[in-house]
């Protein structure tokens, strides 16, 4: 209502002011006529004249009408230069900002909340770089005033920024309209004061906060290379170090673009995702997977169906399947595409140097993609167990007879139902108070209530405390809210969590800052304080996928390749991720929690899986669509997919997202009868369903009773 009652009084103000037509004595030739009346009237009531042209004057700009510039000349007629810059810097600036208030309380949250993702990126650049573009902005003539007053205002730029940022940039064309008015008899027009060489000026006046800054970044960059010695030549390039997703797809691109690269990989080609992540955890699920096909035969017709399997071999089927894939990130495959490929443990000793296999190399640049490491927390007694964690728990190959998963993240969840579907009792631990907290409530429990089907004992808000052996056999001391429990166990894996592998090859010792956990710092173009190194991958952040880590390749290899020529910000404005679980869940975007606790309004579309033909044939009739948009348009926010393939169903809305795409247009995109994917158009006919236009759709009725009836 207060929203209301504002807009109402702005709104009448412009009524009367075009109505009674007072534009009329707020131009050149009616101040021109008037100055002698004016200016005795000035001699004779000074301090009212100047309270009255201050007030006049502020309440112009605050409401946004026509007739500053001409008051602005007048100021410099009536007051003399220097009276007449004082009250008008000053004036022009409070009226600014009270605009600059109305427009951020009236639209503001309205527009936020509507376009919030598609502004993150300009917010994030106002919250950085606000003041420099403001002031560039001031300093332009041809930038009409109150347009900035009101846009400024819907941005996230604090008005004691906006206000003093606006008295110093509009000085200078202050300085010049005043000094011009001191002159209002010789004035013909008020677009006439500026010459198109004093637009050029003030354009180049505009442009010197970037440029100052540019200055600053190229001072900052001389400074972190103090104290080192740059080689006369160079070697290559770029140095990638590292061997996983990160670094191959950096040294790809490299090669690809006729640069000189040299990749280094201390241990295994293919990384973390290869030999201890993705393709193994996948393999293994996909042959728990059979075996729970196996125990629901009934579903699909078959009275009785039984498999015998040894576990070891199991475990063994996932060693091929690395060995089938490690040619495609192998030594002789990147060497046949241009890259010059060291099998060992490269050291940092210079912004251009790097020591391998007592070989130095002298490069341009730098790139550092060695991701991640299973994190261990410190547990009383962990050391005294023999745990698994990803990097080891391939080499098992005797059948655990009680699991203990500790951690209910992607990570642990898979595993926990994986080894439970193999036949292993499985126990996992959560300390808080739901798993896969990243998710939306409900999918939580969904999944969680499929494991407690399937036999798992979940036990979330349990913190883990000790290790302990009693009578040969080892326990896991974990306390909730009534007090401590201990699970027993034969086997115990460790999934809480990944650490970044930023130390022991010599960053800090040449300078290079890290964040509080350990990861190393860039900034929006990946680069870190050293100028000349970057990184990228689950080393940095800030997500750990495969995937993000490939996306930031394409940043630092052109970056650091190119990057004086032309520089890229890093964009996470549409990053999908999946969970293999069953229900598999598929995200991208928003959920409903983080649009709740970001304060965005959205609506809500849901189609149910269960509902879907090929679904409903292939026994898997569960699960949901969950898309969120704005309220009242068809532009997507986010989508959450639980259910068979949803990690390739959101690939559909993925492409959306990334390409300004809403519903209606997935819904006029056929899909092929009968397919999974066919959920995604149901999704956006439930959407179209929702938002019929009402009003048309009656009088369509009445033409086609019409046309019954004639």
């Amino acid at each position: 209502m207060k929203k209301i009652v504002l807009l109402g009084l702005l709104a009448l103000i412009v009524v009367i002011f075009f109505q009674f037509d007072l534009e009329q004595y707020l131009t050149l030739d009616y101040v021109k006529s008037q100055q002698q009346i004016i200016d005795q009237y000035y001699v004779e009531n000074r301090v009212l004249t100047l309270i009255g042209f201050f007030v006049l004057y502020v309440v112009i700009t605050g409401a946004s009408l026509p007739g500053a510039t001409v008051l602005t000349l007048a100021g410099g007629a009536i007051f003399g230069l220097v009276t007449g810059l004082i009250l008008v810097s000053f004036a022009s600036t409070i009226g600014a900002s009270i605009a600059f208030l109305v427009s951020r309380y009236l639209f503001r949250d309205a527009v936020q909340s509507r376009f919030g993702s598609s502004l993150k990126s300009i917010n994030d650049g106002i919250e950085k770089d606000g003041p420099f573009y403001l002031f560039a902005l001031r300093l332009v003539p041809a930038f009409p005033f109150f347009v900035i007053n009101l846009v400024m205002g819907l941005t996230t730029l604090r008005l004691w920024t906006f206000f003093w940022v606006s008295q110093l940039g509009m000085f200078a064309g202050t300085v010049v309209y005043v000094n011009a008015g001191t002159q209002l008899a010789q004035i013909e027009s008020a677009s006439g004061i500026f010459s198109g060489g004093i637009i050029f000026s003030f354009l180049l006046l505009a442009m010197l906060p970037f440029i100052g800054r540019k200055i600053v970044v190229l001072i900052a960059n001389r400074k972190a290379l103090e104290g080192f010695v740059k080689p006369d030549e160079f070697d290559t390039n770029l140095v990638v170090i590292g061997g996983g997703s990160a670094g191959l797809v950096t040294a790809y691109i490299a090669a690809a673009v006729k640069a000189r690269v040299t990749l280094i990989e201390k241990h295994k080609m293919g990384g973390d995702c290869l030999n201890y992540g993705c393709v193994p955890s996948k393999a293994i699920i996909r042959s728990a997977k059979f075996l729970s096909h196996i125990a629901r035969s009934q579903e699909f017709g078959i009275k009785h169906a039984d498999a015998e399997f040894d576990f070891a071999e199991v475990m063994e089927r996932i060693q091929q399947i690395i060995r089938k894939i490690e040619p495609h990130d192998s030594v002789e495959r990147y060497t046949g595409l241009g890259v010059d490929v060291v099998i060992g443990e490269a050291r940092i000793t210079t912004p251009w140097t790097v020591e391998v296999n007592g070989d130095t190399i002298r490069t341009r640049n730098i790139v550092v993609a060695t991701g991640g490491s299973p994190f261990v927390p410190p547990i009383e007694g962990i050391e005294q167990v023999d745990y698994y964690t990803s990097d080891n728990l391939w080499e098992m190959r005797d059948q655990p007879r009680k699991l203990a998963v500790l951690g209910g993240g992607p990570i642990g969840s898979e595993l926990t139902q994986a080894f439970s579907r193999l036949g292993v009792a499985v126990t996992q631990i959560e300390m808080l108070p739901r798993i896969l907290l990243r998710e939306d409530p409900e999918i939580s429990e969904m999944v969680q209530q499929k494991f407690s089907d399937e036999g798992v004992q979940v036990l979330t808000a349990h913190t883990a405390k000790r290790f302990i052996k009693r009578g040969g056999k080892d326990y896991l001391v974990a306390e909730n809210k009534d007090g401590e429990v201990e699970i027993e166990f034969d086997a115990l894996i460790v999934a809480v969590g990944r650490s970044p592998r930023s130390g022991g090859f010599g960053l800090e010792e040449i300078g290079v800052r890290l964040n509080p956990n350990r990861t190393i710092e860039v900034n929006e173009f990946l680069q870190t304080n050293i100028p000349t190194i970057y990184a990228c991958g689950d080393v940095t952040g800030p997500y750990q996928f495969t995937h993000v880590g490939a996306h930031q390749a394409w940043y630092t290899s052109v970056n650091s390749l190119f990057g004086i020529v032309k520089r890229f910000k890093a964009d996470y404005s549409v990053i999908p991720w999946a969970t293999f679980t069953e229900p598999e869940i598929a995200r991208v975007g928003l959920n409903e929690s983080e649009a709740q606790e970001q304060g965005i309004k959205y609506e809500v579309t849901r189609y149910g899986i269960d509902d879907l033909d090929r679904a409903i044939a292939d026994s898997e009739a569960h699960g949901f669509v969950k898309v969120l948009t704005v309220p009242g348009k068809d532009r997507i926010l986010g989508v959450t997919i639980v259910g068979e393939h949803s990690g390739d169903l959101i690939a559909e809305y993925v492409l959306a997202m990334r390409h300004g795409l809403g519903l209606n247009k997935i819904l006029g995109t056929i899909h092929i009868y009968p397919t999974f994917a066919e959920a995604n158009k149901y999704a956006a006919g439930e959407w179209k369903r929702a938002h019929v236009p009402k009003r048309l759709l009656e009088w369509v009725a009445k033409f086609h009773r019409w046309r019954r009836n004639s």
